[in-house]
């Protein structure tokens, strides 16, 4: 996810020292060439103009590797095969077909954005750049992109990879992030827009920084822009582009509960929003909560302590989380209606549901120990 830059990422960067676009006038010629001799043409999204399944790749590649969203797309859409099989469907399913692919804002992105094209567009996909970009989870590069390859619409696209190949190529300085060097960026994507095959071309940037200009050891050897490349002329591949101004990452703590019953544990269904919004996860407490008294008097039940777990680290963007199992098993429960947000499910029916990486994580531990008993 983006971040804000800090102030001195930006005293990196001289306006002066940006390359005009007219630099390299055959820029777009040669990546296009490069690209239908070299690169990528057989990914399962790729060869179609259908603006939901572009649509749906390009959310899906959104801070993901392509060989990790193969698996997930091809799933995906075997479920959901449009856009009103999506709209149609309840969230908790669309959850459950996204678990584990991370950044699930993504996925509850997807589902409202379904909903309001069944309700706004009669079920199809808004062609309008502006009403794409209307649709929650899309921005200005991704609505180009989605424009691009399904309409073969002249638009200039910016993501993670396209910025690396910009920093390197025009020996750009500054975090592209940062406000003065993104605007710039934006402003020479905009100027390098050849005038016709512009999917090509789209898929040419997208390739070129995934599989030759890449973050650690590129093929500069390979690339098509190797001669005019300031980054390798000046020997700076490494420097470029200028990384994110280092911080210390914030540590949290949190305790989960572990309840089992008769074969069962307990899982409660987390807000929508905050991180994991919308999942199931294992009832959290704080340190120092006396475990005992909040079982009792939030669900009604009377535990007993299980042998310990290892404790289990999870980075985010923002902070780290340390998470302590606390395995219990229940040895009695009061009387009392279903609580609404929470269910009893069997191991292997939880390990499929809609749920946080850590979670399926202790999950298998549980299950692995259960079988290492037996």
């Amino acid at each position: 996810m983006k971040g804000e830059a800090s102030d001195s990422a930006d005293l990196h960067y001289n306006p002066e020292s940006f390359p005009a676009a007219t630099a390299m006038p055959d820029f777009a010629t040669r990546l296009i060439a490069w690209q239908h001799h070299h690169g990528r043409h057989d990914l399962p999204w790729q060869n179609t103009c259908d603006p939901y399944r572009v649509w749906l790749s390009e959310i899906m590649l959104q801070q993901t590797q392509v060989t990790t969203v193969i698996p997930y797309y091809q799933r995906f859409l075997a479920r959901f095969p449009d856009i009103e099989s999506l709209a149609a469907a309840d969230e908790n399913e669309v959850l459950q077909h996204w678990s584990g692919l991370g950044y699930y804002s993504r996925a509850r992105n997807l589902h409202a954005a379904a909903g309001i094209m069944t309700e706004k567009h009669a079920g199809q996909f808004p062609r309008d750049f502006a009403q794409i970009l209307e649709l929650p989870g899309i921005g200005r590069s991704t609505a180009a992109a989605i424009s691009a390859f399904a309409f073969g619409e002249r638009r200039a696209i910016l993501d993670g990879n396209v910025k690396r190949v910009f920093a390197r190529c025009f020996g750009i300085d500054g975090f592209p992030a940062s406000k003065a060097v993104e605007n710039s960026m934006w402003q020479q994507a905009e100027s390098l827009l050849p005038r016709q095959n512009i999917a090509a071309y789209t898929q040419a940037l997208m390739d070129l920084g995934a599989t030759l200009c890449t973050r650690s050891r590129p093929d500069c050897a390979a690339c098509p822009l190797e001669k005019e490349c300031v980054a390798l002329a000046q020997q700076r591949v490494n420097e470029l582009p200028t990384r994110r101004p280092k911080k210390a990452l914030p540590q949290r703590a949190t305790i989960m509960l572990l309840l089992r019953h008769q074969g069962e544990i307990l899982l409660e269904k987390r807000p929508p929003s905050g991180i994991w919004g919308g999942l199931w996860s294992f009832p959290e407490i704080e340190e120092g909560t006396d475990v005992m008294q909040r079982c009792s008097e939030r669900f009604g039940l009377t535990v007993e302590s299980e042998p310990a777990m290892h404790s289990l680290d999870h980075t985010f963007t923002h902070f780290k989380l340390r998470i302590t199992p606390q395995p219990l098993a229940v040895t009695g429960m009061l009387p009392r209606a279903a609580q609404p947000g929470q269910l009893w499910l069997t191991l292997e029916d939880a390990i499929d549901a809609a749920i946080p990486s850590p979670v399926r994580t202790l999950l298998q531990r549980l299950t692995q120990a259960g079988k290492v008993k037996k």
